[in-house]
């Protein structure tokens, strides 16, 4: 390995780093203010214009913190676990483009690449919970893998459906087959797959069960404090960038759709600020989630994940193989992936998602209790006819 291929590396991967850094930077201060908004608050207001520093105050607090060690913990599996996770995410950055000419290496098997490297990051939170020897950091850690593993399969399959829509694995190829029109017009149902899937590969609510303070109070990073707890929280946030922008990239045009009309150094920044504009809106949209949605149930959580997503995955790939195979026009496919939708939406709606009792707690009018209908015995409550 040459001198010159060494320095361009360790700078490729500073500036990475660094653009990574002010991005989660950005989504931290972006989501406490779009909670803020739907909650009626104002938001971080204090540090700078708006609070626009506020990020920053928190990182330097972060790492001035103390690290604490538990004195029961496994030491290098506990130091270990913050790398493990923040590796695979950090890595994912080396083939996705932010522009046709901005990309760190420009793989032809960069799907196959992102795949594989996004399957690393429970082997990390698995090692966080062990290496804490902690319950809930355990118990934290196994709902992780269980998770992750689960939703892997309709995040891979929706991936693949639109693999074979463009007939490749390439970033900068699949952007440009949509020039024209946008893969989400033909594959309504795989970005549903896609993007739901990925919140749950996120841990994102509504499935962020794994870390969940009312049950596992913060899972696998329990123990954790200070720079180590601050890499977990960096990882995460670079997972989140990184799903929204291969949900951009995948379905919605990357910097195409409508294509930027310059070229050159002023077209590469334009096609990069329009598709960070684009990612920023699908991260918006997973914020607004977390404001709005409860979290799901572990029992309901794995029952979607296998008895919905799973099947709706291999539909997907089903009817695109057929709408290909048979030459069908592309519009045949968005039409029935929409009513499939559809459908699943009307299931959604209908069931809860698994066979145990939905209400924990039954609500009775003071009415009904008044008139002797609703007989109280011992915790629970039983209906008579009245007529006693």
């Amino acid at each position: 390995m040459s001198l010159e291929l060494i320095i361009y590396l360790l700078l490729g991967a500073l500036g990475l780093f660094a653009f990574l850094s002010v991005m989660v930077l950005a989504q931290t201060w972006v989501e406490r203010k779009a909670l803020a908004r739907i909650q009626m608050r104002m938001g971080p207001m204090v540090v700078g214009f708006h609070g626009t520093l506020q990020p920053i105050a928190d990182a330097l607090k972060l790492l001035s913190k103390e690290d604490l060690l538990p004195s029961w913990a496994d030491r290098r599996v506990y130091w270990l676990a913050p790398l493990a996770v923040f590796l695979p995410a950090f890595l994912l950055w080396v083939t996705i483009p932010l522009a046709h000419d901005l990309v760190l290496s420009n793989l032809e098997l960069g799907l196959f690449y992102i795949v594989s490297i996004s399957v690393l990051s429970v082997m990390g939170l698995v090692m966080a919970g062990w290496g804490s020897a902690n319950k809930y950091a355990i118990l934290g850690g196994l709902r992780a893998a269980g998770q992750l593993i689960s939703y892997e399969i309709p995040f891979i399959m929706a991936i693949l459906g639109v693999a074979m829509l463009t007939q490749s694995l390439n970033l900068r190829e699949i952007v440009a087959a949509q020039t024209t029109f946008a893969n989400v017009l033909w594959q309504p149902l795989g970005l549903f797959l896609f993007f739901t899937a990925g919140l749950a590969e996120l841990g994102r609510t509504p499935f962020d069960i794994h870390h969940a303070e009312s049950e596992v109070i913060g899972g696998p990073f329990i123990e954790y404090s200070g720079a180590h707890w601050s890499v977990f929280f960096l990882a995460e946030y670079i997972n989140t960038f990184t799903i929204a922008a291969l949900t951009v990239l995948l379905f919605f045009g990357g910097w195409n759709w409508p294509t930027i009309p310059f070229d050159g150094a002023l077209g590469s920044a334009l096609s990069a600020v329009w598709f960070l504009a684009k990612t920023y809106a699908v991260i918006i949209g997973i914020f607004w989630i977390r404001g709005t949605y409860p979290r799901l149930r572990i029992d309901q959580l794995m029952s979607f994940g296998w008895k919905m997503l799973v099947p709706l995955s291999f539909v997907n790939i089903v009817l695109t193989a057929i709408v290909l195979f048979y030459g069908f026009p592309l519009w045949v496919l968005t039409i029935v992936s929409l009513i499939v939708l559809g459908g699943t939406f009307y299931i959604i709606a209908r069931n809860p998602g698994t066979n145990l009792e939905r209400h924990t707690v039954k609500v009775y009018s003071a009415s009904s209790l008044r008139s002797g209908s609703v007989i109280m015995t011992g915790g629970t409550s039983d209906q008579t006819s009245g007529a006693d």
